[in-house]
């Protein structure tokens, strides 16, 4: 998998989402859904700058993620492939939740942040996802979560742009461990 596929910007997800917005139009039934959908599409598109749309565009046809169909008329067609659809689907943010197995391996996921000040709503919204999905809060830019979470942690970052402000350990053992495995039910 080249580095490209690994990582996309923010256009590029955006993107994806946009492209996969027009199979979610094909696949509902509901004229309301379809409403809701034909509303979004277009704000979205004037939110991205001309220059990153194009670069993007490139970028995601140069990974594969989208396929360019040429037509007699001259225009031209971007549509996700079948790779980029999938992808697209990951990139859900909203609908991300973290799956637990069966059997707790007995390590705690810490992920913690130092976001400065003058960046506090971005710091806000990464502290209030981080909540959506489950993990605690065991100080103020501390959280934790019992179970495997890299993969979500990293698509959270990506998302918000913050890896360099943000460090995951992986720790056996905390001080007030019996108190985190009742909030987790774990006990």
């Amino acid at each position: 998998m080249s580095q490209n596929i690994k990582r996309l910007g923010t256009t590029q997800r955006k993107i994806l989402l946009l492209l996969l917005a027009g199979l979610a139009l094909g696949l509902t039934r509901s004229p309301k859904k379809h409403w809701w959908i034909l509303k979004q599409i277009p704000k979205e598109w004037k939110k991205i700058n001309r220059q990153a749309l194009e670069r993007a565009i490139n970028s995601l046809y140069v990974s594969h993620l989208v396929q360019k169909e040429q037509h007699r008329d001259g225009t031209t067609t971007f549509v996700l492939s079948e790779n980029g659809k999938r992808r697209a689907l990951r990139f859900n943010i909203d609908k991300m939740e973290i799956k637990r197995p069966g059997k707790w391996d007995n390590k705690w996921r810490v992920v913690m942040f130092d976001i400065p000040e003058k960046l506090r709503r971005l710091r806000d919204s990464l502290r209030l996802h981080f909540r959506e999905i489950g993990l605690i809060e065991l100080q103020k830019s501390v959280f934790v979560y019992p179970y495997p979470c890299s993969k979500e942690i990293e698509f959270i970052l990506e998302f918000y742009n913050t890896r360099r402000h943000v460090r995951f350990l992986l720790v056996e053992k905390i001080d007030n461990q019996l108190h985190l495995m009742k909030k987790f039910n774990l006990c």
